[in-house]
């Protein structure tokens, strides 16, 4: 295959988006009306078999020539263009594409082009982000049929992903930044879709300026990146071991406070605590976007962003202990918030905080030495990918539920829905086996995956303690996590059979254009993991992306795979014991654990928190601010404009049309010049 070729299939994966959200945006609804979802279809489905391509295809055939180019890079350090020694074999061994695009920005001695860049990491990202994209386009073209922004929502979807593969495919900081800022404000058009309700248009609110706390932590990075090391772009920093090496040693506070900044620009987008407020409440949208959000599109951006910036958080391990700290954090008190929750898609909403924080667990072990990294990296990106099959399947299947229900997603309402809706049911149950970490679905292997890396670096001399009470923290995440899946898998199928009074008399199964998305994604829960982890397929291809160094396979943690087992059908049997056998246990529970209970009722009163000490403050001052601009500064222009206007009423008292005024105002000029002239001479 020729490299134009190559560089055309490239830049088709975000262009084909692209044209599809212009298409349907330019004409309207009016033209289009209900053959919009064509448009979007084809143009996901066409990067999803670009990205098919690259995966497969383009990036091994890249690696036949690396051999060659390792061995005459292994002669000898080459200089790159910065004065430092790269070395050669790391670079040269990883296969990786370029589209040669323009040059967008030149300011001084910064330069910014817009090409783009795609190894195996960023193929694997796009192949998942493109696939689950297009089943959640299918699936919504049955589900907001008979919505009047039809047209709308499709063209945001398309615009939505367009902007993902670009954050992706992004060969520079800035240009990341672009689209990472894209991404937003295609969330905040998604999840506000409905923007006559008001919850809605709050939900988006909030989305978009809790994510502009972690984008000032983003923004700060990439102006500390662009001092240290004199340039943006990727294949000048991350893929210059020698560089990066000379410059963490001679600047090492400084390389911790930009792995620390770029953090935070994460922690906004992948929903970490504090800053995971925002997540649950995007729930507000619709249910395809909910599935888009949670699991292909947006809070998999934070993590992508850690896992290609390794080579610099490996400099950095205070940043890596904070990356796995928090997120265990998240994910423990997510874990125990969504054990009370009754609104079933805030369930799956907490339970994606709860993952994410998994992948940052994993991520932040690359602490207990370099050597480790790769293993991190991958863990915490397979998870990522198996979550976004499962967490999809789930949040679609609450939509099949919600359209059967009439809306309703209360599970207190509804009950026994297993023989009403058959094929929800069971792709349900996948996810929730595959959420649960049962032995066989594909969260199994990649939480084992995880727990395997982190019992690895709790064996580190200097960190062993602190990633041996995070391991702890998985473990018990991992049987919460069993827990509430299958708690609302019990809830909301099992039992007697009720339906609220929005559903009517005889619930509808989804529609096949539904339906279909359901049973491929449930396959993908079931068999993905199976398939890509004991055969190390993933680990293998993931260890051919720039930074990252090659790893041996050490087969498979049977100790960590019988714990992971233990746990999650104990977890399991929890949740049918409580909503299967004995139902009214959970009462008994609430009722005794009193302040435990609510406290993960109230989602741990995190808003609450949040808007005592930050926002309150926040709105006094900016009402402080606006009383001293309005009393204070105004009443002083004010005043100010009011001294002319005060002694030019002077004047107008002697100008009042009568002789003998005028005839006075003369003497006291007459009298007035003399007595200047007297005066003077």
């Amino acid at each position: 295959m020729s490299e134009t070729l190559k560089q055309q299939i490239l830049w088709l994966i975000p262009l084909a988006p692209l044209c599809a959200a212009v298409l349907i945006a330019l004409p309207g609804p009016r033209l289009l009306k209900a053959r919009s979802h064509l448009f979007c279809w084809a143009g996901l489905g066409v990067a999803f078999v670009c990205s098919l391509v690259l995966t497969l295809h383009i990036l091994p055939s890249q690696q036949s020539s690396a051999p060659a180019q390792a061995a005459i890079a292994h002669s000898g350090p080459t200089s790159d263009d910065s004065g430092g020694h790269v070395s050669g074999e790391i670079a040269a061994a990883k296969p990786a594409i370029t589209g040669i695009g323009y040059l967008w920005l030149q300011v001084g001695s910064v330069s910014v082009r817009i090409d783009l860049q795609a190894d195996m990491m960023t193929a694997m990202m796009l192949s998942m982000v493109t696939g689950v994209s297009l089943l959640v386009a299918l699936f919504g073209a049955g589900y907001m049929r008979h919505d009047p922004g039809y047209p709308r929502f499709f063209a945001a979807v398309s615009l939505f992903v367009f902007s993902m593969c670009m954050l992706v495919l992004s060969g520079s900081f800035l240009m990341l930044f672009v689209f990472w800022e894209a991404v937003g404000l295609c969330s905040y058009l998604l999840i506000g879709f409905w923007f006559q309700k008001p919850s809605a248009a709050a939900a988006a609110k909030k989305a978009f300026v809790v994510n502009r706390v972690g984008d000032f932590g983003l923004i700060a990075g990439i102006l500390l990146i662009w001092q240290t090391f004199g340039s943006l772009a990727f294949d000048d920093i991350l893929n210059q071991p020698a560089l990066l090496a000379a410059t963490g040693a001679a600047h090492p506070e400084r390389i911790t406070l930009i792995c620390l900044c770029l953090f935070l620009g994460a922690m906004g987008k992948s929903a970490q605590f504090p800053l995971s407020v925002w997540l649950p409440d995007a729930m507000e949208g619709p249910t395809p976007v909910s599935a888009l959000i949670h699991a292909a599109t947006m809070v998999t951006a934070g993590v992508y962003l850690v896992a290609r910036c390794t080579p610099l958080f490996v400099l950095a391990p205070q940043a890596q202990l904070a990356v796995s700290g928090i997120g265990a954090v998240t994910a423990l008190i997510a874990a125990l918030t969504a054990l009370t929750q009754t609104d079933l898609k805030r369930v799956l909403a907490y339970s994606t905080v709860s993952q994410l924080g998994y992948m940052f667990m994993a991520l932040g072990a690359a602490a207990a030495g370099a050597e480790l990294a790769t293993s991190a990296v991958t863990a915490g990106m397979f998870h990522l990918l198996t979550h976004a099959f499962f967490k999809a399947l789930l949040f679609l299947a609450a939509g099949s539920l919600m359209h059967a229900m009439g809306d309703v997603i209360d599970m207190r309402r509804f009950g026994g829905l297993r023989k009403a809706l058959p094929v929800t049911h069971w792709t349900f149950l996948c996810g929730a086996a595959a959420l649960a970490g049962l032995p066989l679905m594909s969260g199994f292997w990649s939480k084992d995956d995880i727990l395997a890396v982190l019992a690895e670096a709790s064996r580190h001399a200097e960190y062993g303690s602190f990633f041996l009470t995070i391991r702890f923290v998985a473990i018990v995440t991992a049987l919460l996590t069993a827990f509430y899946a299958f708690r609302a898998y019990f809830r909301t199928f099992h039992g007697d059979e009720r339906f609220p009074e929005e559903a009517g008399d005889h619930p509808h199964e989804a529609t096949a254009i539904m339906a279909w998305p359901l049973r491929i994604l449930a396959v993908l829960a079931v068999g993905a993991g199976l398939l890509l982890g004991p055969t190390h397929a993933f680990a293998s291809r993931m260890q051919m992306s720039g930074g990252l160094q090659a790893a041996e396979s050490h087969g498979l943690h049977w100790g960590v795979m019988a714990v992971s087992t233990l746990v999650a059908v104990a977890g399991v049997a929890a949740a049918w014991w409580m909503y299967v056998a004995a139902p009214g246990v959970p009462r008994t529970f609430a009722r005794r654990m009193g302040p435990l209970y609510r406290l993960s009722l109230n989602k741990f009163y995190l808003d609450e928190i949040l808007n005592g000490f930050i926002v309150l403050p926040i709105v006094a001052l900016s009402k402080l601010a606006v009383a001293l601009d309005r009393y204070l500064i105004d009443g002083l222009l004010d005043a100010a404009g009011s001294v002319p206007r005060w002694i030019g009423q002077w004047p107008r008292l002697l100008h009042n049309g009568l002789l003998s005024a005028y005839a006075g105002v003369m003497l006291i000029g007459v009298v007035t010049a003399v007595v200047v002239v007297l005066t003077c001479f």
